[in-house]
């Protein structure tokens, strides 16, 4: 995830949403020259299933290619350019085209450990020889966990990301490939190649931390006997459209996982309005997904963000749009711009911690929206922001995408705390089998270790080159609270 803050969207970029009237009785419109081929958001009205919406879409020049009866939503491509306005009426509750509305993953910094130093790192209990780098492990006590339990194969965490390396030697042996896919443009796509990371290894490094294998050969994951699903979600633009993210919730719930970890956010602009035109008919998918998911058993974790954002109080965006499609605006924004997936109702959001278990300097934060928080590395602190310190950052499963080579490496960020935090809760789910979504949020809270806030305005980083306040963070709470939530995820905690 990005830096944040807004401004109210750009005319230019909206489509017409289809609040005229529209033809019925089954008579196609009038011909217009054709426009580009854009891909929309087709919504039916709340428990009604999608067949008249088919029928507009075919009387509008559409052309379906995912279809989620399940949720009422449609993927639709056209190329006509009235198609909203075409496809609006009885059997239609809303639609939005998604062009321009792909959030780009932040990637951070991936710094990979030598191949000679790997070979040479000292054991230890684990049987892995770079555990000892993994300052993140003990810190939620996975060793005493993993005493008790590994994890269950039975149990499966999708990982909507930008794909896992299927042949990476730590995680080979743990992805569910019969679970795995691809979700990019809305539709799914088994085949090994499309669900392998192509252009990011992103989705790579949060598999390694949720389930990298006890094999004797790298690092080794929160809750390694658990499987971990590809749900690519993320296309070689580093960019995620909500029709992927709304066909990997789905697949997740029709796949039987018990678990999804969801290290990004939906829409450029970090905060989904949802009294926005453009923006609510992403926000009402998406939450139709989520819900439909958590009743068929599926826990959704998700990082808070990178921005040093209070999200409690939101009020300016000025960090928006990230996917490079036009100059940052400044918005004001209020209680009804949320961050997506991670403000949904029922997902569990993590913010970040480093060594000291300190606030990460970066991660974002809010009293009634942090849930629980997790290791997610600051390179920061030591040096007050002057310079990073790698090694503080989390190490896990690495794949290069130029050299195609598989490996292990650093990366920090909420990202990377989201992943702990998922481990943890397919630890938890594996302990007790048939816990419901709630409950299993509800033990996540109550066995986490609370974290008290700092006094005054924290700021790790006054060095930093962003000047000396640019990272100032104020908590509020008692036990629990907006850096922390209800604490610190405890691996140990939910299986003893």
């Amino acid at each position: 995830m990005k830096n944040l803050r807004r401004k109210t969207l750009a005319a230019a970029s909206a489509v017409s949403l289809g609040v005229g009237l529209a033809v019925t009785g089954g008579m196609a419109p009038a011909a217009s020259a054709a426009g580009p081929d854009t891909t929309y958001l087709v919504l039916a009205p709340q428990g009604a299933t999608t067949d008249k919406a088919v029928a507009r879409v075919a009387s509008a020049r559409g052309s379906i290619v995912a279809e989620y009866d399940q949720i009422g939503v449609l993927v639709v491509r056209s190329t006509n350019p009235e198609f909203a306005a075409d496809v609006a009426g009885a059997g239609v509750d809303s639609v939005a085209a998604t062009t321009g509305l792909g959030s780009a993953i932040e990637e951070g910094e991936t710094v990979e450990v030598d191949a000679a130093a790997v070979a040479a790192a000292a054991g230890d209990p684990t049987g892995e020889p770079l555990y000892g780098q993994q300052w993140d492990m003990p810190m939620i006590d996975v060793p005493e966990a993993h005493a008790v339990t590994t994890g269950s194969a039975n149990v499966v965490v999708g990982v909507l990301d930008s794909g896992i390396s299927s042949s990476h030697p730590d995680l080979a042996s743990q992805i569910a490939k019969d679970k795995s896919a691809s979700c990019l443009g809305g539709v799914v796509n088994t085949s090994e190649a499309a669900w392998n990371p192509t252009t990011s290894d992103h989705g790579t490094h949060v598999a390694g931390t949720i389930a990298a294998a006890i094999n004797g050969v790298g690092v080794t994951g929160v809750a390694p006997g658990v499987k971990v699903a590809a749900v690519k979600v993320v296309n070689d633009d580093g960019l995620i459209y909500p029709e992927a993210a709304v066909c990997g919730f789905l697949w997740a719930a029709e796949h039987g996982m018990r678990v999804t970890n969801n290290s990004y956010y939906i829409d450029p602009w970090e905060l989904n309005c949802r009294n926005d035109e453009r923006q609510r008919p992403v926000w009402q998918a998406v939450q139709r997904a989520i819900r439909y998911s958590q009743s068929k058993g599926v826990l959704h974790v998700a990082s808070a963000g990178n921005s040093n954002y209070d999200l409690a109080h939101k009020n300016v965006d000025d960090g928006s749009p990230n996917d490079g499609s036009a100059p940052v605006e400044v918005r004001e924004v209020n209680s009804a711009c949320l961050v997506l997936p991670g403000e949904a109702p029922g997902v569990v959001t993590v913010s970040a911690v480093g060594p000291t278990g300190a606030k990460s300097y970066y991660s974002s934060y809010g009293t009634g929206v942090v849930d629980v928080t997790a290791p997610g590395g600051d390179t920061r602190f030591r040096t007050q922001g002057a310079r990073s310190t790698l090694t503080d950052g989390i190490l896990s499963t690495t794949f290069n995408t130029s050299t195609k080579t598989n490996g292990w490496g650093y990366k920090q960020g909420t990202s990377m705390s989201s992943p702990h935090a998922a481990g943890v809760a397919a630890l938890a789910a594996s302990a007790h089998p048939g816990i419901n979504p709630g409950a299993l949020a509800a033990l996540l809270e109550n066995t986490a270790v609370a974290q008290s806030c700092p006094e005054g305005v924290y700021n790790p980083v006054p060095l930093i080159a962003a000047g000396p306040h640019a990272y100032d963070a104020t908590c509020a709470g008692g036990e629990r609270n907006g850096f922390y939530g209800a604490g610190m995820v405890n691996a140990y905690q939910v299986v003893k």
